[in-house]
């Protein structure tokens, strides 16, 4: 089997992080986002991937080569001469996914349980066109809503970011397709959600399937740290193994086994710690992710902040309210930083009171 994954852009609302790496590289609990993708295709028998990005795909010529040879699989890139919306790149890649066989196609952004396996299934049961994965939320004007029948999950009616009350669940951006989907697309700007969704709603030809377990998408620091949460949530259910059970830890905490821990620290509940990260004496964690080779030192305070690679935080440091601290930045001792967006390679030398971005 095939897949394309929507990678897109240059990841706007991910900044800082997204100032030193691309979106799909920036890492989700210790693996790059786009590798828990990958890894989940392989699981399901997926061979051949192709990853549709609107730039340079140099950048990520490493990660390519790193993935191919770890997970025996092959990864090439389309990169698209415009941005050709959420239907285009599908079309843009008509020709490596003409097979006789159904394909997967996901959002970069998203991160859930992957249920691909039920997915293929379900697929196969009904025999249409298309089948999407389905989640529930309690806000869905923001996404396209989906209507379906409970019992066989035909899709009555697709409406994206409806104006009015349509239902609360919503499409969560996996999907698998017949190759006869791709005669409905053509090589220009064109959205699924607005142009061809409804369509083959219309024409019976589209089923969903909920997702059962945990879903979001992860397109800025906010969501990055709920993600977290419940991606941890998640191990604890599936394989509790890979938490850590150091005796610092309080609750789900995902810790490489390469960073190191003072005394009389208290981390958790839903921490992860990269590799080679430092974590003196006396110090708090809580809802926070530290990302390789960052620093904290002794009695230090951070929750629900993003501390960026190779960055510091020094001696007793306040860090909080979605505090996101970009590559190399050092924060001197005895400050505060209270929702700080910290572009990469400053030194910030006194506290920040009120949330904004620091240039």
């Amino acid at each position: 089997m095939k897949a394309l994954i929507l990678v897109g852009g240059f990841g706007t609302r991910l900044r800082p992080l997204t100032l030193s790496k691309p979106k799909p590289l920036v890492e989700f609990c210790n693996k790059a986002q786009l590798r828990h993708q990958i890894e989940a295709l392989v699981d399901v028998g997926v061979t051949e991937v192709v990853l549709a990005i609107s730039y340079s795909p140099n950048v990520m010529e490493d990660f390519l080569i790193e993935v191919q040879d770890q997970l025996n699989i092959k990864v090439v890139c389309s990169h698209e001469p415009e941005p050709l919306g959420t239907a285009g790149p599908i079309a843009y890649a008509r020709d490596f996914l003409k097979t006789s066989q159904p394909f997967f196609v996901i959002n970069s952004d998203v991160m859930c349980s992957f249920p691909l396996k039920d997915l293929v299934a379900f697929h196969a049961r009904h025999g249409r066109e298309g089948s999407m994965l389905v989640t529930k939320v309690e806000e869905p004007s923001k996404y396209g809503v989906v209507a379906f029948e409970p019992g066989s999950g035909k899709v009555t009616k697709f409406v994206n970011k409806p104006k009015t009350y349509a239902g609360n669940h919503i499409n969560a951006g996996i999907y698998m397709f017949q190759p006869a989907v791709l005669s409905r697309i053509s090589t220009q700007p064109t959205s699924m959600e607005k142009e061809i969704f409804p369509v083959m709603a219309q024409e019976e030809e589209l089923y969903c399937m909920p997702v059962n377990g945990y879903w979001l998408d992860v397109c800025s620091p906010k969501h990055h740290l709920l993600a977290v949460g419940m991606h941890l949530a998640y191990l604890r259910k599936t394989n509790a193994a890979l938490l850590s059970v150091h005796p610092a830890v309080r609750g789900d905490v995902l810790m490489d086994a390469s960073a190191t821990v003072g005394n009389g620290c208290v981390i958790g509940p839903n921490v992860v710690i990269g590799p080679n990260c430092v974590i003196e004496d006396g110090v708090y964690l809580e809802r926070a992710v530290l990302m390789e080779g960052s620093v904290v030192r002794k009695h230090s305070f951070v929750t629900d902040s993003i501390v960026g690679w190779q960055s510091k935080v020094g001696q007793w440091v306040r860090v909080e309210n979605l505090t996101v601290l970009g590559e190399d930045v050092k924060l001197v001792d005895e400050i505060y930083v209270n929702g700080g967006l910290v572009l990469p390679h400053k030194s910030i030398t006194d506290s920040v009171a009120e949330p904004r971005i620091i240039m």
